[in-house]
């Protein structure tokens, strides 16, 4: 994950092609004693369209993440995204954990009035949506899961780099907690390479490092085969963050997971969204359609 924000960071300014989309407004939202985050939520074809919910990858925000994809998903859905605590205009805490942000995703719904939610995550937000299920399922109709595992630390460089991170953050845990950096106001009407930089740099150091110490100790491999909802698993086939094999291997644990493929890097969702958002309305689609047929019966 470390290599997909040095990517991202490296290469937004100018040297790729940044889709050109309509980016929605959003609002910050009170969970209430939970604290407020950003959320955006656009309308879909019809007023019962179906939510789905979109959790975004570590260093980033739930719009940069995931702007690319919002147009299409919108022509079948209401598309929510949100902020995570202690990223862009996310929940402002001393406390991180994936457990945590899957109940600020489901307090989101509440905010919302919405019941269930298909959930779709990139990265460290496919993680997180794993977790919303075990939580909260509920609330969940179904899931996609993009750039993902379950589980991390599977080999010595893993292990090395996140203890690390967590020993490094051992002697800053009684400080005050790094305060997410205050995101620009730049519009993407004028400058979407502009608004991306700053989306990105909205997010502090610091507290990238306490979620990718949180993130070394994700491990649903004990529990995932009881994921009973209907999942899709999206799988970028040159992905150097999170090894492709242990993204198939975890489809496989997966109860009736379809298996979508998309050839690009970890890093696909927007640096290759000509690729990866056809795969992804796939993957939503057939959700959708299983999720339906489960409510049907």
């Amino acid at each position: 994950m470390s290599t997909a924000r040095r990517d991202l960071g490296s290469r937004l300014p100018a040297n790729v092609r940044i889709p050109e989309v309509e980016i929605p407004d959003g609002r910050m939202v009170s969970l209430g004693n939970r604290g407020s985050t950003y959320v955006t939520d656009t309308p879909g074809p019809t007023d019962d369209a179906p939510t789905v919910v979109l959790l975004h990858a570590l260093s980033t925000t739930g719009l940069l993440t995931w702007f690319p994809s919002i147009p299409m998903l919108s022509e079948k859905f209401r598309v929510v995204t949100l902020d995570q605590r202690l990223h862009g205009r996310g929940i402002d805490t001393d406390r991180f954990t994936l457990q945590d942000c899957a109940d600020d995703s489901v307090a989101v719904l509440d905010e919302l009035g919405v019941d269930k939610a298909m959930f779709a995550g990139f990265s460290m937000g496919s993680l997180i949506a794993q977790r919303v299920w075990r939580q909260h399922a509920d609330r969940v109709g179904g899931l996609a899961l993009c750039a993902s595992t379950d589980q991390f630390q599977t080999n010595a460089p893993e292990r090395l780099f996140h203890r690390a991170m967590g020993y490094s953050l051992g002697s800053t845990r009684r400080r005050t907690a790094p305060k997410p950096a205050v995101p620009s106001t730049s519009d993407p009407k004028d400058d979407i390479h502009k608004w991306a930089l700053a989306e990105f740099r909205s997010t502090r150091p610091a507290s990238v490092g306490r979620a990718v110490a949180a993130i070394g100790k994700h491990h649903t491999k004990p529990w995932i085969r009881e994921i009973d909802v209907p999942t899709a698993v999206v799988v970028p086939l040159r992905d150097k963050a999170i090894p492709p094999a242990r993204q198939i291997a975890m489809a496989n644990r997966i109860p009736g997971a379809t298996l979508h493929q998309v050839d690009a890097g970890h890093s696909c969702c927007v640096m290759n969204a000509d690729a990866f958002v056809p795969v992804l309305a796939e993957a939503t689609n057939t959700v959708l359609a299983r999720w339906r047929e489960n409510e049907a019966s």
